[in-house]
């Protein structure tokens, strides 16, 4: 995919976070300390699913390939705030501010995809536990994961095919710190009805049927837990699926208030846009890990096996 420019608009400017220049410092060793931290967390994360056999499930499997694309997730945009940030260059070449449009779009969708996945896994392994190794077998595991990524590469590909097509005015600032879908069509001059239709219909379908599985995950988990109200069945429901619905309030509720229940994009918008891009990339490994004492485990054995090598 090659982007072809149809306004003659070289570059555009990000006009990043709301600020001040004395704050610049402080914000940017907070962002690289995060960003960091989501790097290593999740690559920890991947490592730990990789070297330990007691992780070698279905959930784990999916769990990885979550922390895979949240650290491709952030990098796509976290990188280049923190250059701006230090520079004080804002801008950013037309190719490189489709292709950032891109790869936000393909791990923005991939997420999305992956934590319904791993809902529907959490239903089967609660709903019918019996069955939990014939139906969550590995062909099954393997073609949804790639079915994930295929559906986001094409989906994003859509959208950004739509793009190019249209011509930027000479006004090219975008008010965020990344290159956003939402605000490119904004400063567009061309006719966006096209763009916005299929955003509307094939962006609504992408969003909301992983939604509705999730939801729909939910309440046969909470259906068949309701039916035996026990202390242990509840807190065992909780040890199951609590680190995944938090996750995935996490995300759709960060999401909303960008995308769905802001009319105009203003300093609100890119704190919530800083939360889904950064924040929560970061937290996942957290959520995923303190409570769980499978990954608590293979992380002290990968102490007490690089201690042992000492």
């Amino acid at each position: 995919m090659r982007p072809d420019n149809q306004s003659g608009v070289s570059q555009f400017l990000l006009q990043g976070l709301p600020i001040g220049p004395e704050q610049q410092g402080a914000f940017f060793a907070l962002f690289l300390a995060m960003y960091l931290t989501t790097v290593l967390g999740n690559l920890l994360l991947i490592l730990l699913i990789r070297l330990d056999a007691r992780l070698h499930t279905p959930m784990y499997f999916f769990l990885s390939h979550l922390a895979f694309s949240d650290v491709s997730f952030s990098s796509v945009t976290i990188p280049k705030m923190l250059m701006d940030m230090q520079t004080q260059d804002h801008a950013i070449p037309y190719a490189g501010c489709i292709f950032q449009v891109y790869f936000h779009i393909v791990f923005a969708c991939v997420d999305n995809l992956l934590l319904a996945v791993m809902a529907y896994d959490r239903y089967v392994a609660v709903c019918h536990p019996l069955h939990y190794p014939t139906i969550m077998r590995e062909e099954l595991c393997v073609l949804l994961v790639a079915a994930s990524w295929v559906v986001s590469f094409f989906h994003a590909l859509l959208h950004t095919l739509l793009l190019v097509r249209l011509s930027f005015c000479t006004d090219s600032t975008i008010n965020n710190f990344f290159c956003d879908l939402k605000v490119l069509l904004k400063l567009s001059c061309s006719n966006t009805s096209l763009n916005e239709l299929v955003i509307l219909t094939e962006g609504g379908i992408i969003m909301t049927l992983p939604l509705a599985c999730i939801l729909g995950s939910y309440i046969c988990i909470g259906t068949v837990i309701l039916r035996v109200p026990t202390t242990k069945g509840l807190l065992k429901a909780f040890s199951t699926c609590g680190s995944h619905l938090f996750v995935v309030s996490l995300y759709y509720g960060t999401l909303a208030s960008v995308y769905i229940f802001s009319s105009s994009w203003d300093s609100k918008d890119i704190i919530a846009s800083v939360m889904y891009t950064v924040v929560t990339p970061m937290l996942n490994p957290f959520i995923y890990s303190l409570r769980n004492r499978d990954i608590k485990q293979a992380l002290e054995m990968l102490v007490n096996r690089a201690y042992f090598l000492k």
